[in-house]
């Protein structure tokens, strides 16, 4: 209690750092880890522990100065009502069959959480199934996974509590419509899986009384519960005793006749494929790949094969198939080209394959042996990121959507080609009023680099226009063209968005993931950097008027960026970052991105690690553009202690004038599930935060 109401005293002095704000005071301890001997001081460590009530109150002071910097800005409020109204359209998923009904997620507009619906014919309105926002009054319980029995009878699906990765599992009976008495929990990284009256789902054992709570990470496992049963009594179906840091996860193909179980390893980019043939009397485990180095992804199940995805010698992948009775038999059936397959589905003559060509989607359409028959045409450069068929009939259902263009569902019979718009939402925006742009600039080290700029026609490029530079580059993840209705009040006002695709993305495949990770992480930071100087070298903007974003990975990105040329940026907008780059792997899944950053327990990865860790190489003698750090309290993939450490660093070490601030939202996680309520709220701080610390003031009524 002394050290509480001590520490109470010392934020209640505040610090003023410069002239507009004074920061709460964040004190320090005498922590220091020793690195294969060189000495690295950690005084904020206490920050780590986000439920001990000093942290609670840093949190609540903190949240207070943020909040009340925001509350000045005199265009906040009709900024919100702008994005709020652009978010007020109807919306609607990539629907899928099962059995001969239809399912598909709606958001009449502002619903916190899209409503899942049910029918037996998509030219007619579909009826509710299950309404996330039931499940809590201000919509930070969202619905995480659902799965229906092949007899269509019940339904199983997992709900997430202010965004968490943790979830629970509930059962329906879909004849009734009422739950029964069965829940799960303890469950991550789970998929969902049925096998008579039962499901295989993942996650861990429940951590023994006076173990840590982080300790619940380690020795994941895949289960089988059986409805009626008690979940202690739940079997075991595959774990690794040795390897505390694995992963399983479980799927059946659409027929329910294969279960598909992906096994993961810590320092590893592929996966292990093993298979359960379900309508065996007693189905057994078989290992199909037991390697790691390659990933391999299952299709679907037809005609006694299995049609999986892999990059085994294939930089961009191919399709391989397989007879489930003798997988030696495996033959590439669509080879690796140019472009990278970022997924494939099937009908019952064709397989539909999704290519990523220069970070946009190209569908086309190939026979179940391989043959190429033709490409499905596209509205424009832009991305599919669904496809759901069935090799039951020859319809194929799509999403497509773009920067100006908002996602629409198409059906196209893929024998016939016949193609019809399933669903087109309406928005108070006039695409045409827009341009979008590709262009390809170079890197530091001369490597070619794509850079999406969206803009209103006719600007001038006079080196004055507002202008967010968004990056990611990470974990094998590509950046493509999407909609976003906040993002168009950006647009509205002059402003340029601009998306950098750059290295350690899977925009070019493996090759280009890995030429961003670990010992070349620093191509990523020279790609991001590069990007910020075409921008301004080709006067769309300049720094004055640049703004950095960047979520997750994409935050250590931000981070990394701004302690190294901090000249270049006006505003920096790090969201859930990975901050520390010496302790992440500590805290519940870091563990999993040694993969892409190394190790600080490898003595040549944390001499890399060292020189990049936004947290470590904050320069007290620079000039920094103005700061604002997004996170939040219930985070448990990213940490909210990476942006508390960073800010407190941040504040104590920065002497200038512009504003360094953390805006941390209660009752969310890493962002998945997050209620519209929040993320507009959000969304519309952080625009005006930017527009203000440019001197701009937009036009709204």
């Amino acid at each position: 209690m002394i050290r509480i109401a001590f520490f109470v005293m010392l934020i209640a002095m505040s610090a003023c750092h410069n002239e507009r704000i004074c920061y709460p005071v964040s004190k320090k301890d005498n922590v220091v880890d020793d690195y294969f001997g060189t000495k690295v001081p950690d005084p904020y460590r206490w920050l780590e522990c986000d439920t001990c009530q000093d942290v609670k109150q840093w949190i609540i002071e903190q949240n207070k100065v943020t909040f009340g910097y925001l509350e000045k800005i005199p265009f906040r409020e009709k900024l919100k009502k702008r994005i709020t109204e652009l978010y007020n359209y109807p919306r609607q998923s990539t629907p899928f069959k099962k059995g001969n009904r239809y399912f598909y997620f709606k958001n009449d507009g502002l619903q916190n959480q899209s409503v899942l619906y049910v029918t037996d014919d998509l030219t007619k309105p579909g009826e509710v199934l299950l309404d996330p926002n039931s499940f809590s009054a201000d919509g930070t319980v969202s619905l995480s996974n659902f799965s229906i029995s092949p007899d269509g009878n019940y339904m199983a699906y997992a709900i997430s509590k202010a965004g968490s990765d943790w979830n629970e599992i509930f059962f329906m009976d879909l004849r009734n419509k009422k739950l029964l008495p069965d829940t799960l929990k303890w469950v991550k990284f789970s998929g969902i899986a049925w096998f008579h009256e039962g499901i295989f789902y993942s996650g861990y054992e429940p951590p023994k009384k006076g173990v840590e709570f982080s300790q619940a990470n380690k020795f994941h496992k895949l289960f089988y519960h059986r409805l009626g049963n008690k979940q202690k009594d739940d079997v075991i179906i595959l774990e690794n005793p040795a390897d505390p840091l694995q992963n399983f996860y479980a799927s059946n193909t659409s027929d329910d006749r294969i279960l598909c179980i992906y096994e993961e390893k810590a320092g590893q980019h592929g996966n292990a494929l093993h298979i359960m043939d379900l309508n065996q009397t007693k189905p057994i485990i078989k290992t199909l790949f037991p390697t790691f180095e390659t990933e391999y992804t299952v299709i679907n199940h037809f005609n006694e094969y299995l049609y999986i995805k892999t990059n085994k010698d294939a930089n961009n992948y191919k399709i391989i198939r397989l007879p489930i009775n003798k997988p030696e038999k495996a033959e590439t059936i669509i080879a690796e080209t140019e472009h990278v397959i970022k997924g494939a589905t099937m009908t019952q003559q064709h397989l539909i394959v999704n290519y990523m060509k220069d970070a946009h989607s190209v569908l086309k359409v190939f026979s179940l042996d391989g043959k190429y028959k033709y490409d499905i045409e596209l509205p424009l450069l832009g991305t599919v990121s669904s496809l759901n068929s069935s090799p039951l009939d020859s319809v194929l259902y799509y999403d497509f959507t773009s920067f100006t263009f908002p996602t629409t569902i198409y059906k196209i019979n893929v024998h016939t080609k016949k193609q019809t718009v399933l669903f087109q939402p309406q928005i108070d925006f006039k695409s045409t009023d827009y341009e979008v742009k590709q262009i390809f600039y170079t890197s530091k080290d001369k490597t070619r680099i794509p850079l999406f700029i969206v803009h209103k026609k006719g600007i001038s490029l006079n080196g004055k226009n507002p202008t967010i530079l968004y990056g990611y580059g990470g974990f094998n993840i590509s950046l493509t063209p999407s909609f976003s209705p906040s993002r168009l009040a950006w647009l509205e006002q002059g402003g340029i968005y601009a998306l950098a695709n750059l290295r350690g993305g899977g925009e070019y495949g493996e090759k280009w993931h890995l030429s961003g990770t670990k010992l070349k992480k620093q191509n990523v930071f020279d790609d991001f950097i590069a990007a910020a100087k075409y921008l301004i070298n080709n006067n769309y903007t300049s720094p004055h008027y640049l703004a950095i974003q960047g979520s997750s990975n994409g935050g250590l990105l931000v981070g990394a960026v701004t302690n190294q040329r901090p000249e270049l940026f006006r505003v920096a907008l790090p969201a859930v970052g990975v901050m520390d780059m010496l302790r992440f792997h500590k805290f519940t899944i870091g563990w999993a991105w040694v993969t892409d950053y190394g190790s600080s327990e490898n003595k040549e990865e944390f001499e890399a690690l060292l020189k990049y860790s936004p947290l470590h190489n904050i320069n007290e003698n620079a000039e920094y553009p103005s700061v604002l750090v997004t996170t939040a309290d219930h985070d448990d993939r990213v940490v909210p202690a990476h942006s508390f450490k960073y800010i407190a660093t941040l504040q104590e070490k920065y002497k200038g004038h512009r504003p360094v601030l953390i805006r941390i939202e209660t009752q969310a996680g890493h962002g998945g599930g997050k209620p519209i309520s929040k993320i507009i709220e959000e969304i519309s701080d952080i625009y005006a935060f930017t527009f203000y610390e440019m001197k701009i003031n937009p036009s709204l009524k």
